[in-house]
């Protein structure tokens, strides 16, 4: 049988980055942190922890890190399905902490007020969230870097369930000044061959779709990289290039005439984006309540309407949220 006080030391310590900080986080003596790890280094005959600053576990220390994490949420079900047996024997003042992988326009759109949403309600699991691309967040899921994800991928991750979120639309937008610096004789071709785009990363190819479809060719645009939703909004409005927005983000610059579409109409669709993850009823009520993508952000149902069953606990524990092409 495991040592579960001595896993929740470890978890501490991954998670705090230090010996100290997670005594604090435990409320118990750094040495008694010490201690525990030590302990179950002897049992698993190895290094669980790189000892530098912060600690970071070992690809040993990160299995039991996960299997910690996936135990703590399946108590936290239970106590929800069984009230009377209170707050569990974690230690004391501890809470479940769920990681979430989730990409940039999402955090930066319907995300944040589904999150809220969720973490308002009573013992909610505390969130830390990662930020990748779409298409990879299901990876961190496979691999258990994460107990939740709003990823792209339509098959879902072995052992669990996905929900459908929505699809998030792109606009291709430029100031109006810029709109008549570089495109005074049309959208084309060869003027977006000479017009500086903007681009979130090198994972980013919602420009390129765009150009494909209006030109129905390949061309290469020069470019500037600019890894922030907030940023790429605010550095269009500058003049510094064009780029695709999401709908719902630049709809009041649009409106406002602080951003121009460079083709009025030619909307592009993101991928389609489900929600996989560790919690599937209190996450999915509370998105359902807190926000969602789409179109049309205030009216869509769906949010980070998660997601799946818990993942099959391991023999010693009997007893695992729409959509730019970019993180």
């Amino acid at each position: 049988m495991l040592d579960y006080a001595a896993l929740h030391a470890l978890a501490a310590v991954v998670r705090e980055g230090s010996f100290e900080r997670a005594a604090r986080a435990l409320n118990v003596t750094p040495s008694a942190v010490s201690q525990r790890v030590k302990l179950l280094e002897e049992r698993t005959g190895g290094a669980l922890l790189i000892r530098s600053q912060p600690c970071v576990a070992t690809e040993a220390g990160l299995q039991l890190c996960r299997h910690v994490e996936r135990v703590g949420m399946l108590e936290h079900e239970l106590r929800d399905a069984l009230p009377a047996l209170g707050t569990g024997s974690g230690e004391a003042g501890e809470r479940v902490t769920m990681r979430v992988a989730v990409n940039a326009d999402s955090l930066a759109t319907w995300f944040m007020a589904a999150a809220a949403a969720f973490a308002t309600q009573e013992e909610a699991a505390l969130l830390d969230l990662t930020v990748d691309d779409q298409d990879h967040t299901a990876e961190r899921l496979r691999s258990g870097a994460v107990l939740a994800a709003v990823t792209a991928l339509a098959q879902p991750v072995a052992g669990c369930n996905s929900e459908a979120l929505g699809t998030m639309h792109y606009v291709a937008a430029a100031s109006p000044a810029f709109v008549r610096q570089h495109f005074a004789k049309g959208v084309g071709a060869r003027t977006l061959a000479v017009a500086p785009s903007l681009v979130f990363d090198r994972k980013d190819r919602l420009q390129a779709r765009w150009v494909r479809r209006i030109c129905h060719r390949n061309v290469e645009t020069p470019c500037h990289w600019v890894p922030s939703p907030n940023a790429f909004v605010e550095v269009a409005c500058a003049g510094m290039g064009w780029g695709m927005h999401p709908a719902s983000m630049v709809a009041d610059a649009i409106r406002e005439g602080t951003l121009v579409e460079l083709v009025p109409g030619s909307t592009l669709p993101g991928a389609a984006l489900l929600a996989a993850g560790a919690r599937r009823a209190a996450i999915a009520q509370a998105t359902r309540r807190g926000g969602a993508c789409g179109r049309n952000q205030r009216s869509a149902r769906a949010g980070l309407a998660a997601t799946c069953r818990p993942p099959p606990p391991s023999p010693s524990a009997r007893a695992a949220a729409c959509a730019r092409r970019r993180p």
